[in-house]
């Protein structure tokens, strides 16, 4: 593992008899792109508020650098924040913007002049100097808002959901900016968003929280493939989750018994009679017009959705129960109405315990 640059040891924080962040502990690297995913009221900005000293601990301690910052003042934490809103002063042209943290330190003029000629050609904004924020579009004020966040530069750069207020296209693009410029400069960057794909897309490593905690905390794709609690199978992409009981256990692999039917998959630890969870991506569940040994998923063809990417198939299984199986094109003996066995390579699902969420 890599130097931590910040710590968070047993954080707390409570509003009145609300706990909205319980027992945090965790080490964010020095040079990643570590990302607080999930819900809305899960504690990822409040997580994030406190690291920046715009919330204080109700318990536990953070460490910059290896030193407490739970006295310091937010400027004091060589940390910088950028928001949503993006925060410029309206009556200040880009330039002043930019230049804000430096003027305030009393830094050079020329100095001044260099830095921020520096950073506007690194955000790709060079000839804007003179423009108004009410003149810029969302994505060149959100440039703004990292170039006067980064010139100051911070060990670490917060951000706090700061593209959720542009559209879907320019937040794909300013996506892929923003993590080409975290690993061009090598700053430690923190990100909140509840926006999955946006985590999977950018992070070195996605904390996923639920009710204050953390669930999971790992790579996107240890994430997505192998999600711990039922919680991430749920939230993270999409999935196919069931409910069962272990009904035999062979090595690692589980037979397990559902409200849909008899299924298979691979797990350690699993004892029979245990209550469990099954989760399988649409991407590797696969269909039959006959039985498949270990299975017994009969389901009715209800649909399908065309996405331009893939197409989505939904599959009534005998519980309710609607499977959902996605593929590149539409498989052309699959119709609507049709009976279909529904099955997967054991090795392709998740096993996961009941306990864990």
């Amino acid at each position: 593992m890599a130097e931590a640059i910040v710590t968070l040891t047993d954080v707390e924080k409570s509003f009145g008899s609300n706990l909205v962040v319980q027992k945090m502990n965790l080490d964010i690297e020095a040079g990643e792109f570590l990302t607080l995913l999930g819900p809305s009221g899960c504690g990822k900005t409040t997580t994030l508020r406190m690291i920046a000293g715009f919330e204080d601990t109700s318990a536990g301690s953070i460490k910059v650098q290896g030193e407490p910052v739970e006295d310091k003042e937010p400027y004091q934490r060589d940390v910088n924040t950028v928001f949503q809103n993006y925060s410029l002063f309206p009556h200040m042209n880009v330039y002043d913007n930019v230049a804000y943290g430096l003027t305030i330190k009393k830094v050079p003029k020329d100095e001044i002049k260099t830095r921020v000629g520096k950073m506007l050609e690194l955000v790709q904004l060079t000839g804007y100097e003179k423009r108004k924020p009410d003149a810029l579009s969302g994505g060149q004020k959100q440039r703004v808002a990292i170039a006067r966040a980064l010139i100051n530069n911070p060990k670490v750069l917060l951000l706090d959901e700061p593209l959720g207020a542009l559209d879907l296209k320019l937040r794909k693009q300013m996506q892929l900016e923003l993590k080409r410029l975290q690993k061009r400069l090598g700053i430690t960057f923190v990100y909140v968003t509840h926006d999955q794909e946006e985590a999977l897309t950018m992070s070195d490593r996605i904390a996923v929280m639920n009710g204050g905690v953390i669930d999971q905390l790992g790579s996107p794709k240890e994430i997505y493939d192998h999600p711990k609690t039922r919680f991430v199978a749920s939230f993270i992409g999409e999935s196919n989750i069931f409910d069962g009981t272990v009904q035999a256990v062979d090595g690692t692999l589980l037979t397990v018994e559902t409200p849909a039917g008899l299924m298979q998959t691979r797990g350690e630890g699993f004892a029979v009679g245990e209550a469990m969870h099954i989760s399988i991506r649409p991407e590797h569940l696969l269909a039959e017009k006959q039985p498949v040994p270990g299975f017994d998923l009969a389901g009715r063809v209800k649909d399908f959705t065309y996405l331009g990417t893939a197409v989505k198939t939904a599959i009534d299984l005998k519980d309710g129960t609607e499977a959902k199986f996605s593929r590149i094109e539409q498989d052309a003996e699959c119709a609507e109405g049709d009976t279909v066995y529904v099955h997967w390579k054991p090795e392709k699902s998740v096993a996961i315990k009941k306990t864990a969420g």
